[in-house]
């Protein structure tokens, strides 16, 4: 039904279950990037003749469309990056590295373990990981005896399991979190592509915006900073745009959000970014969750008639990613195989090493669906895994 909007599936035949690593996007965003390129290329918050000035607006008005999006309270909360990754990044070098602990959960993506580990990290050495069940649920027992035994602890966790699709109860794990004085900063990759997520409501500290996941372009993002914590956070970068005034001994920077920008920014595809969001909002997050909830059932059940299918978890409390193996198959070769069948999926340990050393396997066969796909979509991905069944048994 959707395919329509996206140029993408105008020039290709292939199925593409790939949306956890990146979404496809829809021809307003493009077009907008094209304008800007076409029209009004001039560089933003410098110039003052009037390209300039529009390529500014446009900048700025994709910040004010996030904000309201998040509903986070205002503009100067929202600090573009280059994406999640970044956007980590930048909260723990900037503002986390001075916490005596951090706690993670243990369904987490490499970029919310490893900058951990570049400050000198370890397991019982500054760094807690949540345990979870055999079902990969979230164990609040175990996390709030981790708040209790680590006081004013630096919690950061993801909203959606990129690997599992499991999705964390996050207003509950930011109430408690709170409840022991800690600060939470959330990962939402994978949250905008699914489902409405309220600043105000969660009450969330920090939180993690991409944009290639989004329906948005890549090499784009966002960290959501509560206006508290503004004036703690300090430049994990600095130069041209962030500041007010400069001589040779000192220089003074400017206010939030802009001191937080140095450089030139991925103007075009922040403004394409702004373009996605306006395009979610159309289609409208009711739409999209019904549809994706329709489609990832019928997905799963589908998978369960194949044989000595294995899965790591149940679809509740789930959405979009679902990961399995195949009983004495490795995953690498069903990859390679559907690929020659025109399917798109990514096998691997999807950037989660941890969690999947702890379940003993290498990695899974991760299909990862969006709003445009459909049950035909799933048809073509069945008859793709039957066929390379086949010839593997």
């Amino acid at each position: 039904m959707f395919k329509k909007d996206f140029p993408y599936f105008k020039n290709s035949e292939i199925v593409y279950l790939d949306n956890a690593a990146t979404t496809q996007k829809p021809k307003a965003v493009i077009e907008s990037q094209t304008e800007y390129y076409e029209k009004y290329c001039a560089n933003t918050h410098r110039s003052s003749f009037g390209h300039a000035n529009k390529a500014t607006q446009n900048f700025e008005n994709a910040r004010k469309t996030l904000r309201e999006f998040i509903n986070a309270s205002l503009n100067e909360e929202i600090i573009f990056t280059k994406g999640v990754t970044e956007s980590i990044n930048f909260i723990a070098h900037s503002f986390a590295k001075d916490f005596k602990t951090v706690i993670i959960s243990s369904l987490e993506h490499h970029s919310n373990i490893v900058p951990w580990h570049m400050q000198g990290r370890s397991l019982g050495n500054g760094l807690e990981v949540v345990k979870c069940n055999e079902n990969l649920d979230f164990d609040f027992e175990h996390f709030e005896t981790l708040l209790k035994e680590n006081p004013n602890a630096f919690v950061s966790i993801s909203h959606i399991s990129n690997a599992f699709g499991k999705i964390h109860d996050i207003k509950a794990i930011i109430k408690l979190a709170h409840k022991y004085n800690a600060i939470v900063m959330i990962d939402g990759a994978q949250s905008l592509a699914h489902m409405k997520v309220d600043m105000q409501e969660l009450n969330v500290d920090f939180f993690a915006i991409s944009s290639h996941k989004t329906f948005g372009p890549t090499g784009v993002g966002a960290i959501y900073v509560k206006k508290e914590y503004l004036k703690l956070l300090n430049p994990y970068q600095t130069g041209g745009a962030t500041i007010y005034e400069v001589d040779f001994n000192s220089s003074t920077l400017l206010n939030s959000p802009y001191k937080f920008e140095a450089g030139t920014q991925n103007i075009a595809g922040i403004i394409g970014f702004g373009e996605a969001l306006k395009f979610i909002s159309h289609i409208g997050y009711e739409n999209i969750e019904t549809i994706e909830k329709d489609v990832y059932n019928y997905l799963n059940e589908e998978l369960k008639k194949l044989p000595n299918i294995i899965f790591y978890n149940d679809i509740n409390n789930s959405i979009g990613s679902r990961s399995f193996n195949f009983k004495n198959i490795i995953h690498d070769d069903i990859g390679i195989l559907v690929d020659k069948m025109q399917i798109a999926l990514r096998v691997g340990h999807h950037c989660a090493q941890p969690i999947m050393k702890q379940l003993e396997i290498k990695g899974t066969i991760r299909v990862s669906i969006a709003f445009y796909n459909d049950y035909t979509d799933v048809d073509r991905l069945i008859n793709a895994l039957k066929k390379a069944l086949s010839m593997l048994e």
